[in-house]
């Protein structure tokens, strides 16, 4: 057969070459991604998609990257021009971005390159120094790698984008973030209704309770009303309504959780007995906000008095109620008295270190606005759906643990961080002594019990020790590391989790038949590993007091994270509503009241109603009995770790972001291996060491065989 042209192979090699070139630009230049991850890792999330979906008004990101950038960074420029195209392709026509060319080499600099080097510094967007290793050599190179979204007249930076690592995470969030502010309102298809109830009863008694502006409470309102309208599209609607007198009253007072009083005849006879109810409501679709308009506030001898509710305090509660009534939750409350941890950068009890939950603090801080909450002070501001109670340590009264009731009554979420002992640094040892506040008993009422004692595990964090003790490690027993095994990841926020350690932790107990009897769903997140035990006063944590127990039956499990969900019942149904204490008397305030004037009336008679929720909406509850696992000890200030990632996405859940705590979730590479017993690892050590060449030995002779087998039969066939 004569051999082919040299023509035909060169034409052959020349298609082939141009088809591996085609298919490199169409690589480059079209988009397509297969992610074969198993939390796709490499996906838009669908919080993302629904962020970019939802735009109300146009939404600009300008990208000012260097070219021709080194090895990695170049990869994050193909990353992030691959993601916003991403973003693009499921954004709604608001949606749009732009690469800047700004090179940032010195010398001849081309001039739109210098025009955008100066729109990225008015946007504060500066160049960074990067490492380049050229022919052997190590040498810096300035480079711009930021970004700016624009939307309205919002405007976030990310200043710095030197790693692909929850870059999607924080893009979304601050699109997010400004797209609340803006598009929540202007997405509304009807009006939210501020409806004032009045019973005209009422003022005839207000002037003896010291209610004397009352009767122009309606008006006050209204006008309240009207100007915050200008400042919500005109999405406000106010109506007033006066309660009916008749057989109706006490329908219409439940129906609306009104305060209804009722009160006897003066003395004089010239004020008959009556009744009258009073509320202020919030309402849009199936949520409803009621707003307190009197307080009562019990004074010791004096008794019980009733105060207004102020003008500023009411344009505060009135715009309060229309964010948290349409899911604008901005805001996350912390508890700022009792001796709470100061996450809010509020002033905490005096052993406290106010930068312990630094970063804590501000990562929370990049999506939420922290609002010290204070129980002392009064009722807990609208527009928080979520309150975190941190390590407090003085007791709560009945009307604190009342507010804090009633704020789970309305389908909101409480996540307590608890601690069952205090620590006290003395000279030469640590005093560890029990904390009692009275949440014990309001969360046994709910279904969970937090034990008087510390969970020590042997799989537990392992400390090593510096050469002049002797090198080598030893066990901190009451940092347990929390393997995979002993964590809940069927629910979205704890997927990827994998392992993360706790810190000085007590366990909880849960109350199963209460749960049960109560119609809630209960989540075991964390346990220790069955290899653990408990400690139980008098406590002592010093490492080298500390020894496992010598009996196997007092090791095992023990749960330390649980996740409550459903409609709670009230803990103070059926009991007296508390009313506040008054506090001590301020510098200047009289000694007494001034005295009313005749015709007097005992306002001790008169009887509350009303303005009370015994069966509340769906609301969840988080129990940790740990502070320590919120410390900067435990919280990297990258966010990246398990501990930090754990404690956002419970925050984010429990603030209804449950997209955002699963986006950041998938981020998470720590996957540990799971643990082997001692006659695995000897079966794996033998067989790498011994298996492996005997099954190579055995495969030589089997090939041996066959082709001496192959040889026999080739001899037979041709004798």
């Amino acid at each position: 057969m004569p051999d082919p042209k040299p023509s035909a192979s060169y034409f052959k090699f020349g298609l082939y070459l141009l088809v591996v070139v085609l298919a490199n630009l169409a690589g480059i230049t079209l988009f397509a991604r297969l992610d074969l991850t198993r939390a796709k890792s490499y996906s838009l999330s669908d919080v993302s998609r629904q962020v970019v979906s939802s735009l109300s008004e146009p939404l600009t990101i300008d990208v000012f990257f260097s070219r021709n950038l080194p090895a990695p960074y170049n990869n994050v420029e193909q990353y992030l021009r691959d993601l916003l195209e991403e973003y693009g392709v499921h954004a709604n026509r608001f949606f749009n971005y732009r690469f800047y060319d700004v090179s940032a080499e010195e010398g001849d600099i081309p001039a739109d390159a210098k025009e955008n080097q100066k729109l990225a510094s008015t946007y504060g967007i500066h160049p960074i120094q990067v490492q380049v290793i050229e022919k052997d050599e190590v040498k810096f190179q300035r480079a711009y790698m930021g970004m700016v979204m624009i939307h309205g007249d919002l405007i976030e930076q990310i200043p710095t984008i030197t790693t692909t690592d929850g870059l999607e995470y924080r893009i979304t969030t601050a699109i997010q973030k400004m797209n609340d502010k803006i598009g929540a309102l202007l997405r509304l298809p009807g009006k939210i209704r501020v409806k004032m109830f009045l019973s005209p009863s009422l003022s005839s008694i207000a002037p003896f309770m010291g209610l004397k502006q009352l009767p122009g409470l309606p008006a006050e309102i209204e006008k309240a009303v009207k100007a915050l309208n200008t400042k919500t599209y005109g999405k406000l609607e106010y109506e007033f309504s006066e309660p009916p007198s008749d057989q109706r009253f006490e329908e219409v007072s439940r129906a609306y959780n009104l305060l209804a009083l009722s009160w006897p005849a003066s003395n004089d006879g010239k004020i008959p007995a009556g009744r009258g109810a009073i509320g202020l409501m919030v309402e849009y679709g199936e949520r409803k906000i009621n707003l307190p308009l009197i307080d009562a506030v019990r004074i010791p001898i004096i008794g019980t008095q009733y105060k207004l509710v102020s003008m500023e305090n009411l344009d505060r509660m009135i715009n309060d109620s229309v964010e948290s009534v349409i899911d604008m939750h901005g805001r996350l409350g912390v508890l700022a008295d009792h001796g709470a941890a100061p996450l809010a950068g509020m002033p905490g009890a005096p052993p406290d270190d106010p930068q312990a939950f630094g970063n804590l603090r501000e990562l929370v801080s990049q999506n939420y606005s922290l609002t010290p909450v204070q129980l002392s002070a009064g009722a807990i501001p609208e527009g928080i759906a979520c309150l975190l109670i941190v390590k407090p340590r003085e007791k709560f009264s009945d009307y604190d643990l009342f507010q804090l009731d009633q704020f789970l009554m309305q389908g909101k979420s409480l996540a307590f961080f608890l601690d069952a002992f205090d620590e006290a640094q003395m000279p030469g040892q640590a005093v560890v002594t029990p904390i009692e506040t009275g949440l014990e008993t309001l969360l046994e009422h709910y279904g969970v019990r937090v034990q008087r004692s510390l969970v020590l595990d042997e799989n537990c964090y392992r400390q090593e020790l510096p050469a002049q003790m002797g090198g080598g490690d030893r066990p901190i027993y009451y940092a347990p590391l929390i393997k995979n095994q002993f964590i809940n990841q069927d629910l979205g926020f704890m997927q990827n989790i994998r392992g993360l350690v706790a810190v000085k932790t007590s366990p909880l107990e849960l109350l199963a038949e209460r749960v049960k009897a109560n119609n809630l769903q209960a989540y075991r997140l964390l346990a220790s590993s069955e290899k653990s035990w408990e400690m139980k006063a008098p406590l002592n944590l010093n490492p080298m007091a500390m020894r496992p127990p010598s009996r196997a039956e007092d090791m095992g499990s023990r749960p330390i994270a649980y996740l409550l969900e459903g409609s709670f019942p009230s803990y103070f149904a059926g009991k007296p509503l508390p009313v506040k204490e008054a506090g001590p008397k301020k510098e200047g305030e009289p000694e007494k009241p001034p005295a009313v004037e005749a015709p007097a009336i005992d306002t001790s008679k008169i009887e509350r109603h009303g303005q009370f929720i015994a069966q509340g909406g769906p609301g969840r509850i988080f129990v940790l009995a740990s502070s320590e696992m919120l410390r900067n000890v435990v919280i990297d200030e990258s966010g990246r770790g398990p501990n930090t990632v754990f404690a956002l996405n419970v925050i984010d859940y429990l603030n209804g972001h449950e997209g955002v705590a699963m986006m950041r979730a998938k981020e998470q590479r720590f996957n540990p291996l799971r643990d082997t017993d001692a006659g695995s690892k000897t079966f794996i050590k033998m067989f790498v060491i011994a298996g492996l060449p005997l099954l190579v030995a055995l495969f030589g002779v089997g090939v041996w065989f066959r082709r001496s087998a192959r040889k026999r039969r080739i001899q037979e066939m041709f004798q």
